[in-house]
């Protein structure tokens, strides 16, 4: 990272090289044109009078670059700028030709007073001296603009990403206090059937919580961990349902550092209990999955239910709010979908990329 001090220093060292690199190249023209015309002139001596002239306007460029900063030439307002400019130009160019006869006199003392040389320049340079003033107006703006567009775009980009946290969080802060009043409820129609079950799932749920508290700010965590907090979560409703309820995980080893939206698994599994499990008394089975396909990580979650009923469907607010958190987090890069299974039941199938950790978006 380079201090404010380093930055000004190549901003300055590129300024000269630049008006070297324009000199070099008029001496170059200079020596040429010279030795075609059959009046040669030393390689020095074309060098050291290009870059004098050359140096003296990047001197002058100096304060011409303020000039085009304070009095922009814009759309709605560029009338008097120009003249302001056109003024500047002609002052540019008598200054240039001051400064140049100065250098001139002082490298050549005795071949030519002042008021010689300065004529000699006022005939020979002073439009084109100008011109050279309009390029470094023009130059000053375009570099302006440029920048300006490009902070804008750096505002506009954080701005996109400032609102998509938000809406994140408030998504993420509407799902937690869902699961909360559920099992909350569960717990209250377990107290006076099994107290010590009812105690099993509020030290389970204390746990639970102490881990959303924790994680809140990390909009994804490695799936390991996501599978870490969906057994707390199982262990809640296991404790309800007991025999009844059957999780079957087959999650490929490879799959468990990929980054995953944070409580992503939850809601979900909620979901397949509520839907699949809870209305009926048969036992019920709820397969978790998690592989690789292609460049594409793949998780299902299935049960044994009845699945989805004919017609449009009302999404709960895990549901939904996982959706909506999947086309935060990946746009366009991102499938979910909830399909009957071919012998019952229902399977949500999420894919999302497949990423290593160093690959995550960093919080």
């Amino acid at each position: 990272m380079l201090t404010p001090a380093q930055k000004r220093g190549r901003k300055w060292l590129l300024f000269f090289c630049l008006w070297t690199i324009i000199g070099v190249a008029f001496a170059s023209q200079l020596y040429l044109s010279r030795a075609k015309l059959g009046d040669p002139v030393s390689w020095k001596f074309a060098l050291g009078r290009s870059l004098a002239d050359w140096y003296v306007f990047a001197v002058l460029a100096i304060p011409a670059t303020w000039l085009a900063r304070r009095f922009p030439v814009e759309k709605h307002r560029w009338r008097r700028p120009l003249l302001i400019h056109l003024a500047c130009g002609a002052i540019f160019s008598v200054s240039w030709m001051i400064l140049r006869a100065w250098v001139e006199q002082w490298d050549s003392p005795g071949t030519r007073v002042f008021a010689a040389a300065f004529s000699h320049a006022l005939v020979a340079t002073f439009v084109f001296n100008v011109l050279v003033y309009c390029v470094i107006v023009s130059v000053s703006h375009t570099v302006e603009y440029y920048l300006k567009y490009q902070e804008r775009e750096v505002q506009a980009a954080e701005l996109e990403k400032s609102l998509t946290e938000a809406k994140l969080q408030a998504l993420q802060m509407q799902l937690n206090p869902h699961f909360l009043f559920n099992t909350l409820h569960a717990i209250s129609s377990l107290v006076h059937k099994d107290a010590e079950a009812a105690d099993r799932m509020i030290s389970r749920l204390s746990d639970l919580l102490r881990y959303t508290l924790e994680s809140t700010t990390s909009h994804e965590v490695p799936l390991h961990q996501e599978l870490q907090i969906l057994d707390r979560y199982l262990e809640i409703e296991q404790t309800r349902f007991g025999s009844r309820l059957t999780v079957v995980k087959q999650i490929a080893p490879e799959a468990l550092s990929v980054p995953v939206p944070n409580l992503v698994l939850q809601p979900i599994v909620e979901n397949a209990i509520k839907h699949g499990i809870e209305p009926h008394a048969r036992p019920g089975v709820i397969n978790v999955s998690a592989s690789r396909q292609d460049n594409t990580l793949v998780i299902e979650v299935r049960d044994n239910g009845k699945g989805l009923k004919e017609g449009p469907q009302r999404e709960g607010v895990g549901i939904s709010n996982t959706r909506a958190r999947l086309q935060q987090l990946y746009p366009s890069a991102h499938q979910f979908e909830l399909v009957n299974g071919a012998e019952g039941g229902l399977t949500v199938r999420l894919a999302i990329p497949w990423r290593s950790v160093r690959e995550a978006a960093p919080e």
